[in-house]
Formats: structure tokens, sequence, C-alpha cells
């Protein structure tokens, strides 16, 4: 059966640019309230709603509302924002206390883990953890460590979608999945072996080393310095093209709130795994759209990477539909080839990415010895026929 259509397939670009216009401004660390009031005049709301959500960005919307008066926002949108907001709450806390639950029972069990994204980077950026939307909990964990990950998790309820036996033959999915069947409580593991978009393998222990603590509703969590997760969450930027304004509206949030950033730590931690290009990309993407100031040594770096302003130019033109309005087949592995740069390097890194077999690509039928070789050949096929025709990723 087909999969329902989206308001933002079925109308172009166009159509919904006012409403666009609006989230922009409204995920803008610089946002002028007198611009926004002016966009907001002539505003489709239940179009401005559905954007808001695609993008991630509701929680920008209703902070940004909040000291308008009701003649200008409708009591029916502003009371569906406020449920909105609770429900969103009332979801972060009970994934948190999941959260606290499992670092007490990996530290107790000597695993070290490290939260990126979600909780920790609401904190680092907007200074609130319920105030970004992230429906699953992300955790570095040491590839040594899965195995007995695994065993506690699946003891604590959880099931997982990495099997031990695949754990043990050596199999690395694209992350550690791990649900409970009776909620929508979801949490990944990662680590410098799954996470393959990452240009050169991430110095795992490097990051560990330079771990942080961030205080979350009470509780000291360990996170990746502030450096390390902006590095981080450029790269998961780019691995999505940057489809949505959530992961824009990061970069600018934690740029601009942490004033205290080591710059040249920066440039060297992206230098480390050859993701400056990336970097400069979501560096370019929040100037460009939202505004934000850089530093003078900064702006001119992102200012000469003239290949960063190409992708960021092509990301604004799928940018507003939120991922239904993807790039096709070939414009995915050009991006890719640009985003990695170098005349041998870029077609390592595409070729690595479209050999290397995640859960997807496995057929537990073939025989052990063969089965590593045959996922790696099914794999460039079965992107092409997810990503060959116009298609919601």
């Amino acid at each position: 059966m087909a999969e329902p259509t989206s308001p933002l397939q079925s109308s172009g670009v166009t159509s919904f640019q006012n409403e666009w216009s609006v989230l922009l401004e409204c995920a803008s660390p610089a946002c002028d309230p007198r611009r926004l009031a002016e966009l907001l005049e002539s505003v489709d709301w239940a179009r401005l709603l559905v954007l808001a959500e695609e993008h991630g960005v509701e929680g920008h919307l209703v902070a940004s509302l909040r000291d308008f008066e009701g003649a200008l926002v409708p009591p029916e949108i502003r009371q569906r924002l406020a449920d909105g907001k609770r429900a969103q709450t009332f979801f972060t806390l009970r994934l948190n206390a999941e959260l606290f639950w499992l670092l007490e029972k990996f530290r107790a069990n000597g695993i070290g883990a490290v939260v990126v994204k979600g909780p920790v980077l609401a904190v680092q950026a907007y200074g609130d953890p319920a105030r970004r939307r992230y429906g699953d909990l992300d955790l570095l964990v040491r590839q040594h460590d899965i195995h007995r990950a695994t065993e506690l998790m699946s003891a604590a309820g959880f099931a997982p979608a990495v099997p031990l036996s695949a754990i043990d033959a050596g199999k690395i999915p694209g992350q550690y999945l791990f649900s409970k069947p009776d909620s929508k409580l979801l949490v990944e593991l990662h680590n410098d072996f799954t996470l393959r978009y990452f240009p050169r393998r991430l110095p795992l222990e490097e990051f560990l080393a330079r771990q942080i603590l961030v205080r979350v509703d009470a509780h000291d969590v360990p996170a990746l310095s502030v450096e390390d997760e902006l590095v981080l969450i450029c790269i998961h930027g780019a691995k999505h093209f940057w489809e949505r304004l959530m992961w824009i509206a990061d970069v600018a949030a934690l740029v601009s709130r942490q004033t205290s950033m080591d710059w040249q730590r920066l440039a060297d931690t992206a230098s480390a795994v050859k993701a400056e290009r990336m970097l400069h990309t979501g560096l370019r993407l929040v100037a460009d759209l939202l505004k934000l100031q850089l530093p003078g040594k900064v702006q001119a770096a992102v200012q000469a990477d003239a290949m960063a302003a190409r992708l960021a130019k092509q990301c604004c033109k799928w940018m507003p539909a939120a991922g239904n309005a993807p790039p096709g087949l070939f414009e995915r592995a050009a991006f890719r080839l640009r985003m990695r740069g170098g005349l041998l390097s870029a077609p390592a890194y595409l070729l690595r990415l479209s050999f290397s077999p995640t859960e997807e690509d496995w057929n537990e039928s073939q025989p052990g010895s063969h089965r590593g070789v045959l996922d790696a050949i099914r794999r460039p096929f079965r992107l092409a026929r997810k990503y060959g025709r116009d298609n919601k990723e």
C-alpha cells in the first residue's frame, strides 16, 4: 500500500514560501519580532504547523510566538501549539528518566557511555532539554562493550534490532538499535565502527577523553565537548543532506549560546576526521539562512570555501520540502563526492559508503564465508532501488 502523501509533497515549494520564511525567522538566534509579525499577517496557519512539524522546529515556533498578542495568533493555533509542547515535555521527561537509569546501569557494569545529540544538545544549544524535539537516545559506547550492553538492555526489557549472534560474528550495523515493545522509547548505541559517515574514522578515545558533564534535569550527564559535538552534528546534517531546518537551527543555537567555544580546537577536530567541508557547509547555512554572525577568522575561512557555498546553495533547493523532495540517486552521489573533496579521497569515501553493508543488506541465508562479500555486493543495488526513483526516504 502506498504511503500517505504529505501536504508538502502535493504542492510546490513556492506555495509555502511565506511559511518557510516564518520558520527561518523563528529558528534564527537573531529573530526579529517586527519582521516575524509582518510575516505572520499573511501566514497559512495549518500549513505552517505542518511545515514546523516536518522540520522538527515546533519548539522554536512556540518560543517565538510566546509574546505575541492573541489577535495575531488565533486561539486555536495557540492551544494546539501548547498541547504539542506539553506532550513533547512529558515524552522528554520519560526519555530522560530512561537515560539516567541506563547510564547508572552502564556505570555499575563498567561500561563507558557518552550521550550525543538529544537532551545534552538541547541543553547546550537552548538551555532547555524539552526545547529541541528528539525521539530517541544516542550514546557512544566502545565496540568491545556492545555485547555486554546488549545483554543488559535485553534484561531491562529492550528488544535489540541486532542479535547477539550478529555481534559475535563481527557484523557492523548502521547503529545498535533498541526499542521497548510497549512504548515509543528508542535507544541507539554508536561508536567509531558504526559512524561510517565520518570521512575518517572517529578517534573515539580522544573524543571520550575530552568529554564533559552537562546538567540535565538535576543529573550530570556525560557528553562530548562542545567542539566535538558541533563537528558531529555537522557530519550528521551532511549525512542527511541538511533536509531539515532543525539540524541547521541546532548549529546556530550551539554556536550562539556557547560563547567560549575554542574555534582552533573545532578546526583541529574537523581536520582530524577530514570533515572541514562538512563543517564549513553547516556554518555557511546558518550564516546565510539564519543570519548568524561568525567570528572574523571563522567567517573568512567559511567564505573562502567555494565548494561549501555551492553545497549550501544546493541544500537550499530541497530543504523547504523537509525531505519530501529528496535529491535523486546521482545528485546524492555527486553531493557526497563534493562534500568529501579530493581527487582520490572523494571517490574512496563514496565507494566506502556504497559497499559497506548495514543490517538492511545482511542476508543470513548465505554461507558464513561468503556472506560479507555478498552483503557488500547487494548494498549498491538496494541503494539504487531506494533512491533511484522519486520516493520519500
